[in-house]
C-alpha cells in the first residue's frame, strides 16, 4: 500500500481503461479521486474514452460539479455501465443526448457481476429483467441509442426448459473506492460508513483482473488497531490509499460528518423523526402503510416511498416490521433524500450484493416504489424521460421477486396543487402531465411477467387506487371529493377496468390526526 495525493490518481488510468467508482448516490462517493480524472482530463485531454461502471452513481441530484457529473465532460467517458445513471443529472442528460454508450443494468446483477468478475467467471444467469427493457428482445439494457452499436451485454439463454438472461463479465483496470479509514498497511474500514455498497467486490473484481486499487479515507490509523471485523478490504488488494478531508460545504452530500445512528454504534428515539404534514405523499404513505402486517420485511424505493417510513414511525408501528433497503441496511427507518441508501437505527447493515442474494431468492414480503408512468397493460417506467435518463437501480429486481408490490406516486406530474380539506382531497391546480399513459416510455416493470408469477400489484396515488388484473389495470378506490370522470378518467390515456365494488379510500387518511391502526396493524396476521 502506497500513500499518494489526490492529483496523482489520474495518471494510473489509461485512455479506455475501465474504471469502477463506488457510492450511492449522496453516499460513498471517492470525490477527491473522480476530481482528479477530472482536472487532469480539462489539462491535458487524458484519460480520455474510460470506460466507467458502478451501481448506483454519485451524485446529488443536481447540477453541481459532484459524482459523476465531472466525469461529463466531452471525450473523457466513452462507455457507462450502471445501475443507476441519474443522480448527477450532467452525466445522466449526456447519456441522454447520446454522447457516448451506456448501458442501464439493474443493480442486483451490477452487483453479482462484480463478484463473477472476481471468480474469472463468464457472468452469471438470471431471470432478472425478463419482459423489462433490459429483456435483449426488447432493449437489451441499452440507455441510448449509441449503446445499440456496442456488443451486447446480455443474451436470453434457455436452461432447465426456462428462459433466463446471461449477463457478460468484463474486466476491470482501476477501482476508486472511497471508505472511512486505512491503517498503515492499507487494511480498509468501513465502520462510519452508512452503506457498505459495492466496495469489496469492486476491489476484488479489480484486483483479479490485474487492476489498480485506489482508496480514498478521511485518516490513517496506526497498524493493528482495527478490529478484524471492521475491515472490509485487506490491505493485500489495495495499491493506492489518498487522504482526503470530508467536505462539509456540499451539506449532506456524501455524509460529510459521522452520524453514529446510521452504523449502529448508537441508537436515538424514532419520536425524533419529524413528521410530515399531510399532503399528497403522506396520503401515499398513508393509504400505502395500510397494506403493511406485522413481521414483514419490507423494501422502501427512493423519493416518495418513503414516506411510508415516517407513517410507520407516528403510528407507532416502525418496531413491529423490518424496513430494508436494496443497499444493504435491514431494519430501523430509511433515510430520504440524496442520502437515500442508509438507515436510521438499521439492524445490520450488509454489503448490496448479499441483500440480493436474499432479494432475489424471495425474502422480501413487501417491495414499495415509485411510480412514473403506467400504461393499460399495468407496465412501469421509472428509467427513461425521453432524453432523460435514470436507469432502474434495484427496481427490477424488487419487483420481479417480491410477491406483494406497491407503486406510489401522485396521479398527474408537474406543477400539481393539491389541498386537503375538510377531510377531502381538492385539486387547486391539475398537474401538466399524464402518468396513466397509454404505453410507458420504457419497461421497467413488466406486468405480463407478474401475472404469470401470481405477483400482487396494487397502483397508489393521492386520489385513488388501481390493482393489476389479468385483463388490465383495474380501478378500486377513489379518494374523498374527487370526481370520477373530471379528475381521473379524463386525465388517462386508456379506460381502466372499473371495480363493480368501487369504494372511497379510508376517511382517516385525509384528516390531520394520527390514524391510530396501530392495534389493528397488530391484529392481522402476516400472510
Amino acid at each position: 500500500m502506497k500513500i499518494i495525493k489526490a492529483q496523482e490518481v489520474a495518471s494510473l488510468i489509461k485512455d479506455k481503461d475501465m474504471v469502477a467508482i463506488s457510492g450511492s448516490g449522496g453516499s460513498g462517493s471517492p470525490e477527491a479521486l473522480i476530481r482528479s480524472v477530472m482536472n487532469s482530463f480539462l489539462k491535458t485531454g487524458h484519460p480520455r474514452n474510460i470506460g466507467v461502471t458502478c451501481g448506483i452513481s454519485p451524485g446529488n441530484l443536481t447540477d453541481d460539479d459532484v459524482g459523476m457529473n465531472m466525469l461529463a465532460k466531452k471525450g473523457l467517458v466513452g462507455k457507462a455501465i450502471c445501475a443507476h445513471l441519474g443522480m448527477g443529472r450532467v452525466f445522466g442528460n449526456a447519456i441522454g443526448s447520446n454522447q457516448f454508450p451506456a448501458f442501464a443494468v439493474p443493480l442486483g446483477v451490477i452487483n453479482h457481476l462484480y463478484r463473477a468478475i472476481a471468480g474469472h467467471e463468464v457472468g452469471i444467469i438470471t431471470h432478472i429483467g425478463l419482459g423489462t427493457f433490459a429483456d435483449p428482445r426488447i432493449e437489451g439494457c441499452c440507455a441510448n441509442e449509441k449503446a445499440k452499436n456496442e456488443n451486447p451485454v446480455v443474451e436470453v439463454v434457455k436452461m432447465g426448459g426456462k428462459e433466463n438472461l446471461f449477463y457478460h463479465s468484463f474486466p476491470i483496470n482501476v477501482a476508486l473506492i472511497k471508505a472511512s479509514y486505512a491503517d498503515e498497511d492499507g487494511n480498509i474500514s468501513l465502520e462510519e460508513e452508512g452503506v457498505i455498497g459495492e466496495q469489496y467486490n469492486m476491489a476484488i473484481a479489480t484486483h483479479n483482473s490485474g487492476g489498480i486499487v485506489v482508496v480514498e479515507v478521511k485518516d490513517i490509523k496506526p497498524k493493528n488497531t482495527f478490529k478484524a471485523r471492521n475491515v472490509l478490504i485487506h490491505s493485500s488488494y489495495v495499491d493506492y490509499v489518498v487522504v482526503n478531508k470530508p467536505d462539509t460545504s456540499l451539506g449532506e452530500y456524501n455524509i460529510p460528518f459521522y452520524k453514529p445512528e446510521i452504523t449502529g454504534d448508537k441508537r436515538i428515539k424514532l419520536e425524533d423523526i419529524k413528521i410530515r404534514p399531510l399532503d399528497e405523499r403522506k396520503i401515499c404513505g398513508r393509504r400505502s402503510a395500510m397494506e403493511l402486517r406485522k413481521d414483514y420485511v419490507i423494501n422502501l424505493g427512493v423519493g416518495m416511498p418513503d414516506s411510508v417510513a415516517n407513517v410507520a414511525a407516528e403510528e407507532g408501528i416502525s418496531d413491529h416490521i423490518y424496513l430494508s433497503v436494496e443497499s444493504g441496511p435491514t431494519g430501523g427507518v430509511p433515510i430520504g433524500g440524496i442520502v437515500f441508501g442508509a438507515s436510521v437505527n438499521p439492524d445490520s447493515v450488509i454489503p448490496t450484493a448479499e441483500q440480493f442474494d436474499a432479494y432475489n431468492g424471495g425474502a422480501l414480503d413487501m417491495g414499495i416504489v415509485g411510480l412514473a408512468e403506467v400504461d393499460r397493460e399495468g407496465n412501469v417506467n421509472v428509467s427513461k424521460f425521453g432524453t432523460r435518463v435514470t436507469g432502474p437501480g434495484g427496481f427490477i429486481n424488487i419487483t420481479q421477486c417480491t410477491h406483494k408490490i406497491i407503486f406510489m406516486g401522485t396521479f398527474m406530474a408537474g406543477n400539481l396543487k393539491e389541498e386537503i380539506v375538510d377531510g377531502k382531497l381538492v385539486i387547486k391546480q391539475e398537474g401538466e402531465k399524464k402518468k396513466f399513459v397509454d404505453r410507458v416510455q420504457q419497461i421497467t416493470f413488466s406486468a405480463k411477467e407478474a401475472i404469470n408469477n401470481n405477483q400482487e400489484v396494487l397502483y397508489v396515488t393521492e386520489r385513488c387506487v388501481f390493482r393489476l388484473t389479468k385483463d388490465g389495470v383495474e380501478l378500486i378506490e377513489i379518494a374523498p371529493g374527487i370526481d370520477l370522470e373530471k379528475d381521473v378518467l379524463s386525465n388517462m390515456a386508456f379506460n381502466p377496468i372499473i371495480s363493480k365494488k368501487l369504494k372511497v379510500m379510508d376517511e382517516r387518511i385525509f384528516k390531520e390526526e394520527k390514524m391510530n391502526m396501530k392495534n389493528e396493524f397488530l391484529g392481522k396476521e402476516k400472510i
